[in-house]
């Protein structure tokens, strides 16, 4: 069985990497990162038709427009994940704490708005050992490592050419290194060392496209229906392997090259990507939305070909923020922002027909600055991804988000008497 031979039975050693340490990294990209950012990881991760005037937005490119023609705002954020393993005979801990993005937008005129930043967007960060035996040969021992971080720069701009109506796109510039290792001992000295070397590099621009329609209703209450798209952006991928084969002797050792391939140039095809949103709020008081999100990894190639180790990821996301009083003077605490949520996601890793899924619960708080319109967002997330049944591995963890919105008024005329 694939997923035993991968899993079964194995010791996870961590590393610091990145924002992950999980053995599932190995495959495709890596982990795939949310596309929610500061305040709506708070709420589920559900962003695809939130119109929030203090927040960037860039899981929709069509929610920029709603940023006040006066607002500058700049955004970055920390994470920090705390995650046990378990299989069916060991488990560890892992921790990784990183800075996670910044972006920055703002209104170029009343129908027009722009935004830039960086961002991750997949990340690989293992360390796998499989021990076993084989007959006339002994004991021997299979070390997996990798490492490796794809980044996402984004510029983004979106026009609201009618007043319940806005349209953007994302050119997104992905870029960066996956290096994927394993070596091979056996017990009995006079017997080889086999080590392979693997590395992807990934560099190209790609579009995302969303759109989001207005419905206005009374009391300061609108209804948002919002979607976002990519047609199957292929990016320019570099691949190179090496293996070697290495024999020691008492006073000496041998290297043999067994296979070498210098970068090989290709196209890896991202998967077609759509998704709905929908948010029903009242200004200053709540929001209520609701994403699925699809991705088609299964038709996804890398130089050609697809990956037996991925299927379609599918993502429902449902998440609440309240404010009590926003413009209290005397109680601080009503006017932070109270947020919730949840999500269920069927992830693109499959191993013999199991789908690895993950679920999980957000909670946090939006807290403004003293006399500003500014705000530090913190929120937690508990879930689970996995499962140690079919020789897989269970996750359990704990992620910790810190971002701060700042903003600031620019283009003020000022009169001086």
């Amino acid at each position: 069985m694939i997923a035993g031979a991968i899993f079964f039975p194995a010791l996870l050693y961590a590393q610091f990497n990145n924002a992950t340490t999980s053995p599932y990294s190995r495959y495709g990209l890596g982990d795939l990162e949310p596309y929610s950012t500061g305040r709506s990881t708070a709420m589920g991760g559900a962003t695809l038709a939130s119109r929030y005037p203090l927040q960037i937005n860039s899981a929709n490119p069509a929610s920029y427009t709603a940023t006040d023609s006066l607002n500058f705002l700049f955004e970055f954020g920390i994470q920090g994940t705390f995650t046990s393993y378990k299989t069916e005979i060991s488990s560890m801990k892992s921790n990784d704490v990183n800075f996670n993005y910044f972006m920055m937008g703002f209104r170029i005129n009343k129908w027009m708005a722009t935004s830039l930043g960086i961002l991750p967007y997949s990340n690989v960060g293992y360390n796998v050992q499989q021990n076993g035996d084989v007959e006339n040969t002994g004991a021997y021992q299979t070390i997996y490592y990798g490492e490796g971080t794809i980044s996402n720069a984004v510029f983004g701009l979106a026009i609201q050419p009618y007043k319940y109506v806005s349209a953007g796109f994302n050119l997104n510039y992905r870029f960066g290194n996956l290096n994927r290792n394993s070596e091979l001992y056996f017990a009995k000295s006079d017997l080889y060392l086999l080590q392979r070397y693997s590395k992807m590099r990934i560099q190209d621009f790609g579009l995302q496209f969303g759109v989001q329609g207005i419905i206005p209703m009374k009391d300061d209450k609108q209804l948002v229906l919002g979607m976002v798209f990519e047609n199957k952006p292929a990016y320019t991928g570099f691949v190179s392997d090496i293996v070697q084969k290495n024999i020691s002797y008492s006073s000496s050792a041998d290297q043999d090259t067994l296979f070498s391939q210098s970068e090989e140039r290709g196209k890896i095809v991202f998967p077609f990507t759509i998704g709905f949103g929908l948010s029903y709020s009242k200004k200053d008081v709540y929001e209520i939305n609701f994403d699925y999100y699809h991705q088609q990894w299964s038709d996804a190639t890398f130089l050609g070909s697809k990956n037996e180790f991925l299927t379609d990821l599918n993502k429902f996301a449902f998440g609440v923020e309240w404010v009590p009083e926003k413009f209290s003077i005397r109680s601080p605490l009503k006017r932070v922002a109270y947020r919730a949520g949840v999500k269920y996601e069927n992830t693109y890793y499959i191993f013999d027909g199991h789908q690895i899924n993950d679920f999980g619960i957000t909670f946090g708080l939006g807290i403004p600055l003293y006399r500003s319109s500014s705000t530090i967002n913190i929120s937690a997330e508990l879930g689970k991804r996995g499962t140690t049944s079919y020789n897989l591995v269970r996750e359990n963890y704990a992620k910790v988000n810190l971002s701060a919105n700042l903003h600031d008024l620019w283009f003020i005329q000022r009169k001086i008497d």
